[in-house]
Formats: structure tokens, C-alpha cells, sequence
């Protein structure tokens, strides 16, 4: 048997797997490292999360990224250089974060790697009846693979749009397994550059849960805190809190045509940009740019909390994760919007909140390794990720 073979079929028999975990999302702010103790599979897995880090990019790096980030014409150069160079920067992060935790990387036994999204085109959102839903991460699973010498998995969301799926959001399958209750009802927010939930009923089955994008997270008001303020975002939402909220700027905002699809449903800056902003800036104009960043606040609290009204998911306890959750005003928002919601920290779960989305790709690797395909809600039913060996 080929010897990469033998190696993943040693690793599928052990009862105990040591993984890596790496997520970066849509605030392109850096790669969240999660390594994770797993043992099992499907409904019998249990993860330990042993350390996390997040690596911020520079701003060199970022400054490229967003020249082919969510754009609909870029540099094919630049597409194909920054795919090696993202998986190499990658790379080394993993290196750098095992070697401050004394761990050797032969003790890894995989890597599960999202990548960066560079866009996100589900049907909906194009008007081309030809073409399909799509998706696009970069960061080579390959490169990562061999300069690492760890197996990696990557490439997950193809998977999901091959098999019917829009590639997002994928949580749906960790969150049911890791965090499913016959305790409470669970709204699990995670509130990235765009916002996401999936809804737990205590007495749900896979196919009665719901997992879904549903509109902006920090991605508006990073942008606004970095054109007013030259600031990567709003710190604990201070520049929100001490502003006015322009009424007629949110209420032209949420009538944005995504908020009236029906679940589950998928987005991305693609659609909740600074032009969406700026079309809306033409119309109507706040005082004041901290007017324009509280209106944004509300706006996003906004859109979440009809989100979860229309799940009637807001008798669930809320647990939210993601950047957005250091942002007090944000969080405070939509706490005035579900008055009757009892939000819990999202610690109280066994996870930390930064680290949740690179332990749940952990999780989705070693699925694609141990389990066998699960329906969950209206996601299609595949193990995801394509496997990349170092040798």
C-alpha cells in the first residue's frame, strides 16, 4: 500500500487524533490556529481545545488580499501568486505556533484548513442562469502539506456546492454535533465579517435544525471605522455608543432583497459592501461619520435580530461567538431588539468564542477521516475536504 495511504489509515484506527485547526474569515484581520484533542466521530465526538492563536496579516498582506477580495475583476496574476504565497504564510504560522508550544509536527497528526474566501457567488446572488452556485478559497492545501509535513485537508466548501449546497455556512455540522442540547433551546451567532447562526430546538433532529447566513457581521463597520477613523474597527463599540442613529439611513439599509430570501440562505461582501453603503450615503446623510458607524451598529443588530424572529428561535438561549462579540454596543443592540432572549457567554459551552470556527474545520476534517456522511437540516449529505500528503 502506498505509504501516505497507510499513514491516514493508521490515523482514521487511532481512538485519539491531534489537529490543527486554521480559519480566516471575511474581516481578513489574520489566521485563527486552533490545535484540538479529538477523540471519535459524528454524534460521539468530544474536542478539547489545547491552545489558540490568532496571527494577525500585515497589513502589506492584507493590503493585497483586497485587491482580489470580493471584486468582480482582479489580477489573475496576483490570484495565482498570492494562492502559493497565502498557503506558505499559512504554513509557517502553523510552524511558528507549534514551535512556542513545544509540540513537534510530527506529533500533528492532520490539518484542517479553510483557507481564504475571495468570493462567494451562490445562484441567488448572480444573474447568469447558466452558471451554478460557486465559491473560491485560496491558500494551497498542497503547499501547506509539504512545507509542514502534516497531511492537510482543505477545500471544504466545494464539496458542499458540487452536492447541491450554496458553501455556506458550514457550521451547521459541527455546531449539531458539538453543541446540540436536550436541555434548552440554542441559538449559536457567530458574528465574523458577516453574521451566521444555526438554531437548535432541544427535541431537534438533524433535519429540524437550521443553520444560515444572515446578513452582516463587522465587515460594514470595520470598513467605517477604518475610512472615518483609521481604525481597524470600532473598539468595544465605543465610537457607536457615543453617536445618533440616522432612522432613515437603517431603514433604507434593511431593505436590502437578502433579508426577505427565505432560509437557509447564504452571503457575503459580495453583497453587504461599502458601494451597498454608499448608494444608500447618496440618499440620505448622517450628521456625522460616528453617526454612520452607529447606524451601521444598529443596522447589523438589526438585521440578526429579524433573523432570529423569523426562526422563532427568540426563546432560544443565544450564545455568540465571533469578532463582533467584543463589540458591547453591537451585543447591547441586539439584546434591546430580543428583550425576552437570555444570551449566555458562549465559554459556557467548553469552546473559546475566538477560536470556535477553526475548531469546528478540525472537527469537518476528522469527519472527512472517521465518519460518514450526516444530513443535518437542509445541508447536503457529504464529508468534505480533499487531502493533501506532504510527501
Amino acid at each position: 500500500m502506498n505509504t501516505n495511504l497507510q499513514r491516514l489509515f493508521s490515523i482514521a484506527n487511532r481512538s485519539e487524533r491531534l489537529a490543527i485547526g486554521l480559519m480566516s474569515g471575511t474581516s481578513l484581520d489574520g489566521l485563527d490556529i486552533a490545535l484540538c484533542r479529538i477523540n471519535g466521530f459524528g454524534i460521539h465526538t468530544r474536542i478539547t481545545l489545547e491552545a489558540f492563536q490568532t496571527i494577525e496579516y500585515s497589513p502589506q498582506l492584507k493590503t493585497e488580499l483586497l485587491s482580489i477580495f470580493a471584486q468582480q475583476k482582479i489580477s489573475l496574476e496576483k490570484l495565482c501568486l498570492l494562492n502559493t504565497q497565502l498557503a506558505i504564510i499559512h504554513a509557517n504560522s502553523i510552524l511558528n505556533s507549534l514551535q512556542q508550544w513545544q509540540i513537534q509536527p510530527k506529533e500533528i497528526d492532520f490539518i484542517a484548513s479553510h483557507g481564504q474566501t475571495i468570493f462567494h457567488a451562490p445562484k441567488v446572488n448572480h444573474p447568469n442562469d447558466i452558471y451554478p452556485n460557486a465559491t473560491l478559497q485560496i491558500g494551497d492545501g498542497d503547499h501547506i502539506a509539504v512545507k509542514t509535513g502534516i497531511i492537510t485537508i482543505s477545500d471544504f466548501r466545494q464539496k458542499h456546492v458540487a452536492a447541491g449546497g450554496e458553501g455556506a455556512p458550514l457550521v451547521a455540522y459541527g455546531d449539531y454535533l458539538l453543541f446540540r442540547s436536550t436541555q434548552e433551546d440554542r441559538t449559536l451567532l457567530n458574528i465574523g465579517g458577516i453574521a451566521n447562526l444555526t438554531y437548535l430546538p432541544n427535541k431537534q433532529t438533524t433535519l429540524n435544525s437550521i443553520s444560515s447566513d444572515i446578513g452582516p457581521g463587522n465587515t460594514l463597520i470595520n470598513h467605517a471605522a477604518t475610512q472615518y477613523f483609521n481604525q481597524p474597527f470600532d473598539n468595544e463599540g465605543k465610537i457607536a455608543q457615543s453617536a445618533q442613529i440616522n432612522q432613515a439611513l437603517l431603514q433604507k439599509l434593511l431593505q436590502h432583497p437578502f433579508f426577505n430570501l427565505s432560509f437557509p440562505k447564504t452571503t457575503g461582501p459580495e453583497l453587504f459592501n461599502w458601494e451597498f453603503v454608499e448608494q444608500a450615503l447618496q440618499e440620505i446623510k448622517p450628521e456625522t461619520p460616528e453617526n454612520i458607524v452607529a447606524t451601521l451598529t444598529q443596522f447589523t443588530a438589526e438585521a440578526i435580530s429579524l433573523a432570529i424572529k423569523k426562526l422563532h428561535a427568540h426563546q432560544a438561549t443565544l450564545y455568540i461567538s465571533g469578532g463582533g462579540v467584543k463589540n458591547i454596543t453591537l451585543v447591547n443592540a441586539i439584546q434591546q431588539a430580543l428583550p425576552t432572549t437570555n444570551i449566555k457567554p458562549f465559554e459556557q459551552l467548553g469552546i473559546n468564542p475566538d477560536a470556535k470556527e477553526a475548531v469546528l474545520f478540525a472537527l469537518l476534517a476528522n469527519e472527512a477521516l472517521m465518519g460518514e456522511p450526516i444530513s443535518i437540516a437542509n445541508n447536503p449529505t457529504v464529508l468534505m475536504g480533499k487531502i493533501s500528503f506532504p510527501k
